[in-house]
């Protein structure tokens, strides 16, 4: 299972919310560049980067920020937050990105979302957060009728490979993961599913790493010192 530390941008900072909620945020760092080779310095591979200007209001406000990570950071890196159009798309990918993540406009236009997934294959993924087993969208703003693990489903047999999914409930809170949707996403063949929101303990990552789960996002433990990058990493 592969590890992706997290690092979630507004106006140039690191910082993490609690439950999705803009208001509940705390800043971390100043320097986003900074710590992502932080990261990199405890072995980790890979990063997942999102941008929360980006996710609300749709605008590429932490561009730069966001580049000068993937050209100087070492790992691969998977970027979401904003990215609607398949300029944005190109924008990252010609910068280093590694795997783009569409989220709202997978729910507003699936049409787009089957067509990037052919034309880019892996480099596209989707990111599903979901409340209660439904989709959110617009920054987890508005929560819709799309029932989350059919969506998965749908965009697996559309030829999308990789589902970065949050429950929504459980990000920040740092009480744990939900496992049990987690088990239900591995039965979907040919699916890679990054698990992401609330992971707290090292046996949820062996957990997850045990029935097949291809990656997990660490957050605000890493950030509060619940969980030790470097030995994260070392256990899966």
């Amino acid at each position: 299972m592969q590890i992706f530390p997290a690092i979630d941008i507004k106006d140039k900072k690191v910082v993490r919310l609690t439950f999705g909620d803009y208001d509940q945020m705390k800043i971390y760092a100043d320097d986003p560049v900074q710590i992502a080779k932080n990261f990199c310095a405890c072995g980790a591979k890979n990063l997942h980067v999102v941008d929360l200007d980006g996710a609300k209001d749709g605008n590429l406000a932490n561009f730069d920020v966001i580049e000068q990570i993937a050209k100087n950071c070492g790992m691969f890196v998977q970027v979401g937050g904003g990215i609607r159009d398949e300029d944005r798309i190109k924008k990252y990918i010609e910068c280093g990105v590694g795997r783009v993540i569409l989220g709202t406009v997978a729910v507003e236009n699936f049409a787009f979302v089957e067509q990037m997934a052919k034309k880019y294959g892996d480099k596209i993924a989707v990111g599903v957060d979901a409340k209660d087993g439904f989709v959110a969208i617009h920054g987890w703003k508005t929560v819709t009728a799309v029932q989350s693990v059919d969506f998965c489903q749908k965009l697996c047999d559309a030829g999308v490979k990789t589902v970065i999914y949050t429950d929504i409930s459980k990000d920040g809170g740092m009480k744990g993961t939900n496992l049990g949707i987690y088990r239900q996403l591995a039965k979907i063949e040919g699916l890679d599913v990054v698990a992401s929101g609330g992971i707290t303990f090292y046996d949820e990552l062996t957990t997850l790493d045990s029935m097949g789960t291809y990656g997990a996002i660490l957050g605000k433990a890493l950030y509060e010192g619940l969980i030790d990058l470097k030995k994260a990493v070392e256990l899966v």
